[in-house]
């Protein structure tokens, strides 16, 4: 089984607006409401491509009960931790600049956080764990090592696309799956990189230090596989971009869903470039549909 873990969901509110003017009264010409966070975007896009989740985290509030109703529709299960305040609303305003507002969200408490590592001791052998995105300023930053120590005690695979000293901490307990972006990786290096060698050079490193595989996204460059016996370059196919929210975790998506179907690297890495892709031409998360139109249209190339 798969499971994803969101510490903090959202309610994502998108309005769009022609001409937004600061200061003044705007009127929206669209909106629309999503059940939000990174792992819940994983769980969405995994949905999509036929293959199951069970999505964990914390939700509380009628946003929370949007969140577990849209889950719901969609045939997705979950097994939050109930709180008392609400879950948060992030604002997403679209006009000629793409503007977003992001809560904070609720208090989660130590208790709350040993209730999640509860369930999460449930987990079997092989299973796969997708931990990601930001840890709620009640919590500690140990929150990413303590999950990813009981992942690798119950010999289950841990994926992890967070921040810097997040991913970092995790590295130690060989994670199968990474997945910075090329900002990213400049920023755990403290360097600038602006070749493909560099990126190679720099994700090698992060092999060495634990993981057992990366992709590093470099937007409309592509992205790069590494793992120890394999670098691939993936180029991405042509359309226009619409919506960077959730890209990334459609990458991280499409990857482990062909892992899941034992796909192969190269076909799982093409699945994974296509999903974040399709969500990039999307006003919301792709479909599989959309996902499986784009396939033929990305390249995939070993590099030494």
């Amino acid at each position: 089984m798969i499971y994803t873990i969101t510490f903090n969901p959202s309610v994502d509110y998108v309005m769009e607006t022609s001409d937004f003017k600061e200061g003044s009264l705007n009127r929206s010409q669209n909106t629309y409401k999503f059940a939000g966070g990174k792992g819940i975007n994983v769980s969405r896009i995994l949905n999509s491509l036929g293959v199951k989740s069970v999505a964990y985290g914390f939700i509380g509030g009628f946003t929370g009960s949007f969140i577990k109703k849209v889950l719901k529709e969609e045939g997705i299960s979950t097994n939050f931790v109930e709180l008392e305040q609400d879950s948060r609303i992030n604002v997403k305003l679209k006009g000629i600049k793409e503007t977003e507002i992001n809560a904070s969200g609720p208090f989660v408490s130590n208790e709350d956080f040993k209730a999640l590592c509860d369930e999460i001791n449930q987990i079997n052998k092989g299973d796969i764990v997708i931990v990601s995105g930001s840890v709620p300023p009640s919590l500690s930053k140990n929150v990413y090592s303590d999950i990813a120590k009981i992942v690798k005690n119950k010999c289950a695979n841990l994926v992890v696309d967070a921040e810097k000293d997040l991913l970092l901490s995790t590295l130690e307990y060989q994670p199968l799956l990474i997945k910075p972006n090329l900002n990213e990786l400049e920023e755990i290096f403290n360097t600038s990189i602006s070749t493909e060698e560099e990126v190679i050079k720099y994700g090698r490193k992060l092999i060495e230090k634990g993981a057992r595989s990366i992709i590093v996204s470099l937007g409309a460059d592509g992205a790069i596989y590494l793992d120890n016996d394999y670098i691939l370059k993936a180029t991405v196919p042509k359309g226009s971009v619409v919506n960077t929210i959730g890209a990334g975790d459609s990458t991280v998506a499409g990857m482990i869903a062909g892992i899941a179907n034992k796909k192969g690297i190269k076909t799982s890495f093409k699945l994974a470039i296509a999903s974040g892709s399709a969500t990039a031409f999307s006003k919301d998360l792709a479909t599989g549909t959309k996902i499986e139109s784009l396939i033929n249209d990305i390249n995939i190339n070993f590099l030494d």
